[in-house]
C-alpha cells in the first residue's frame, strides 16, 4: 500500500507512514496466495469469500489454469489490487457487510450451488478471509431475523467468536457447511483476521470441524438477552432463533470425527502477528527503538485506548526516544449513543484525554482492511495536542466519546485515517510513537 494513504493533519512523519505501509504490505492476500498455494494437478475450481476474494483470486487464477470459479466480498476492486482475473469467465458477487443483506444470501446460494456441481476427483480452492461471514450465507432463519439479530449482538459488544458460534448454526454454509456441500477435494488458503487464528471462527468455518454446539450458542444468545430484547421490543425475535437452535437438526454442524474432512486441507497464509512483526522490523529500520506488546489485545474499546495511552504516557518517560510499541488484535465497542464511529475510531478517542500536553506522541488506531466499523475511516489518530484542538473548535473528547461519536471528532481535527479499502484484513493494529523532544 502506498505510505502516503496513511496521511493526516497529525500524522505526515514519512518514517511513520513507512511504518504502517510496511505492515499492511507484509499480509498482501495476492503475495500470500502466490506463495502458500502447493502444487495441484487436475480440474481445479477455485471459491473466493470475504474483503480480500479479488487479489486472492486474481492470485490464482495467474497461478493455474482453472475450470472455474466464484468470488463473493464486499468491493469490486480495491485499490491495491492488480486486476489481471477474468472476472466475466470467475463472476464476482458483492454481500453486505458487517450486516448481511440480500445480495449476501444470494451469494451463499450461488456458493452451495457452485461447490455442489463438483465432482470427488475435482479440486476446490477456498479462498478466505474476514468478512466472509456477512458477505456468504444461507440462513435457517429469515433473512431480516438475521439481520436484527446480528446488529443487535454487535451493538451489545459481543465477540466476534460468540457471534460466529450462533451464526454457524443458524446457517447452511458456515461451521464445515460448505465442506459438507460437495464432493470435491478442498485446499483452503486462509487470511485470518481473528485473535489467535481459530479457524473455526475466521468467516464462520466454512471448511472446517466445528467445535461448538447448539448449546453453546444458546448459552451466548443467552448471555446478551437483555441488550437483544431491548432494541427490538418484543420476544419474537428471540423465540424465533430459540426454536430454530433447538428445534431444527440442520443448526448441528460437522465435527473433527466426520469424514467430510479427511479430503479437506486448510492453510493459515497471513495474520496478525505477520504485520505487526513487518511493522516492528520497518519502525528498526527508521531507528526506533520497537517492541510488540501484544497481538492479542481485545476488551472494550474505549478502556483499552486508556490503557495504551497511559502506557505510552509511562514509557515516555522511561524509554530513549524515537520509540514505537506496537499492539494488534481486536476490540469491542458496547454502542449507547448515537454517534458514528468504529472500535479503532473510539479506541483513539478515549486516549485523548490521557495524551493530554504530552509532546511528541503519537497513537494511531487503524483496521488493516480498510474500514473501521461501519464507517469509511480504518481508523485515527490522537496525539498530545489533540485535546487543546478540539476545544478551539468547541468538542470535549469526553462528549463525543459519550455519543460513540469519534469519526465525527476525528473528521473535524483531520485526523480520520482514510486509506479507502486495503485488500486485506487482519484484524487492528495500534501504534504508540514518541519522536524527539
Amino acid at each position: 500500500m502506498d505510505a502516503n494513504r496513511f496521511t493526516t493533519h497529525s500524522l505526515s512523519d514519512p518514517r511513520i507512514l513507512r511504518i504502517l505501509s510496511a505492515a499492511l504490505n507484509a499480509v498482501d492476500p495476492y503475495d500470500a496466495v502466490k506463495k502458500y498455494l502447493p502444487k495441484i494437478t487436475g480440474d481445479t475450481y477455485g471459491l473466493a469469500v470475504g474483503k480480500a476474494a479479488v487479489p486472492m483470486m486474481t492470485a490464482l487464477a495467474e497461478s493455474i489454469p482453472l475450470s472455474g470459479g466464484l468470488s463473493i466480498s464486499k468491493h469490486a476492486s480495491p485499490a491495491s489490487t492488480p486486476l489481471s482475473a477474468d472476472f466475466d469467465l470467475f463472476p464476482l458477487l458483492l454481500g453486505g457487510h458487517p450486516i448481511p443483506d440480500a445480495r449476501s444470501v444470494h451469494a451463499g446460494e450461488r456458493a452451495i450451488e457452485f461447490v455442489s456441481s463438483l465432482k470427488e476427483d475435482d479440486t476446490l480452492v477456498c479462498l478466505i478471509s474476514g468478512g466472509g461471514s456477512a458477505l456468504m450465507t444461507a440462513p435457517l432463519i429469515p433473512l431480516d431475523e438475521l439481520q436484527a439479530l446480528t446488529a443487535s449482538l454487535l451493538a451489545s459488544g459481543a465477540t466476534i467468536n460468540e457471534i460466529n458460534t450462533i451464526r454457524c448454526h443458524l446457517d447452511r454454509v458456515k461451521g464445515g457447511g460448505l465442506a459438507r456441500a460437495t464432493k470435491a477435494r478442498i485446499v483452503s488458503l486462509i487470511l485470518s483476521d481473528v485473535i489467535g487464528n481459530p479457524l473455526e471462527v475466521i468467516a464462520s468455518g466454512p471448511t472446517v470441524p466445528d467445535p461448538t454446539t447448539r448449546e453453546d450458542a444458546l448459552l451466548i444468545l443467552g448471555k446478551y438477552l437483555t441488550t437483544v430484547s431491548r432494541r427490538h421490543g418484543d420476544s419474537r425475535l428471540l423465540n424465533s432463533v430459540t426454536q430454530c437452535l433447538r428445534g431444527s437438526t440442520e443448526t448441528e454442524t460437522p465435527k473433527l470425527d466426520d469424514k467430510v474432512f479427511s479430503r479437506v486441507q486448510n492453510i493459515i497464509i497471513g495474520d496478525n502477528k505477520l504485520a505487526a512483526f513487518a511493522g516492528l522490523e520497518q519502525a528498526q529500520r527508521e531507528g526506533f527503538g520497537a517492541e510488540i506488546l501484544t497481538n492479542e489485545l481485545q476488551g472494550e474499546a474505549r478502556e483499552i485506548g486508556v490503557m495504551l495511552a497511559k502506557r505510552l504516557r509511562y514509557e515516555a518517560t522511561k524509554r530513549s526516544r524515537p520509540f514505537c510499541l506496537i499492539a494488534g488484535g481486536e476490540t469491542t465497542v458496547t454502542i449507547k449513543g448515537n454517534g458514528k464511529g468504529g472500535r479503532n475510531q473510539e479506541l483513539a478517542l478515549a486516549a485523548v484525554d490521557e495524551l493530554r500536553d504530552l509532546k511528541n506522541v503519537m497513537l494511531i488506531a487503524l483496521a488493516t482492511d480498510g474500514e473501521d466499523g461501519p464507517t469509511d475511516a480504518a481508523g485515527a489518530v490522537a496525539t498530545g495536542e489533540s485535546a487543546e484542538r478540539a476545544k478551539r473548535l468547541g468538542l470535549n473528547e469526553a462528549d463525543s466519546l459519550s455519543r460513540n461519536d469519534a469519526y465525527f471528532f476525528f473528521e473535524s481535527l483531520h485526523d480520520l485515517i482514510e486509506t479507502g479499502p486495503s485488500g486485506t484484513n487482519v484484524n487492528d493494529l495500534v501504534f504508540l510513537f514518541a519522536l524527539g523532544e
